[in-house]
């Protein structure tokens, strides 16, 4: 079983022979974690992806084309579907941060060696305060969707249901505004 080659391999996959799946996830598993854990950012996700993708080759029946590029190429291309996903649900875990004056002072300070340091971090908070103040309801709505709870431009079309051009428009009006505010608040 050893010798079989990857599309020879997945062919027993798809008849439903362990033995196959093994050999594969031997041959990749650490190529599959690399990969995850560099997109991800953390083992347990990396770990979580990889028994993903080896149990959608054998679950889903995934058929792999030597015709269309190298196995591991298709490979590393579900982990890097599944990683997103994961990450896409991870994110949106996260407690929705709403922007009230009460949240921007529980963001905790990065290390601030210095007391001017200090003075800049408070000055730029303020000023990306500010700035927020200019943007009307559903622009601060889209940057907390799009920034803050990870969901994609599609995403936000489809769920406000508008169409995407509508979006992408909001958002390019919206860091307008916060560029110029801060652009002139800088020179201030």
């Amino acid at each position: 079983m050893q010798n079989r080659s990857d599309v020879e391999l997945m062919r027993l996959v798809q008849q439903r022979q362990r033995e196959a799946l093994e050999v594969l996830y031997d041959r990749y598993v650490r190529q599959v974690y690399s990969f995850a854990l560099r997109s991800a950012g953390n083992e347990a996700s990396a770990r979580e992806v990889v028994q993903l993708v080896f149990t959608r080759l054998w679950t889903t029946g995934a058929s792999y084309d030597p015709h269309k590029g190298k196995f591991t190429s298709w490979l590393l291309t579900i982990t890097r579907h599944i990683t997103i996903d994961i990450i896409r649900r991870e994110q949106r875990q996260i407690v929705s941060i709403h922007l009230s004056e009460e949240h921007w002072n529980q963001i905790p300070d990065t290390k601030q060696d210095t007391p001017e340091d200090a003075l800049v971090h408070k000055s730029e908070s303020e000023r990306i305060r500010s700035a927020f103040r200019y943007l009307s309801d559903p622009q601060r709505h889209l940057v907390e969707l799009l920034y803050w709870q990870g969901y994609t431009l599609s995403e936000i079309a489809e769920s406000c249901d508008q169409p995407l051009g509508t979006i992408k428009s909001r958002l390019y009006q919206t860091l307008r505004v916060l560029r110029q505010y801060l652009l002139v608040a800088k020179e201030e």
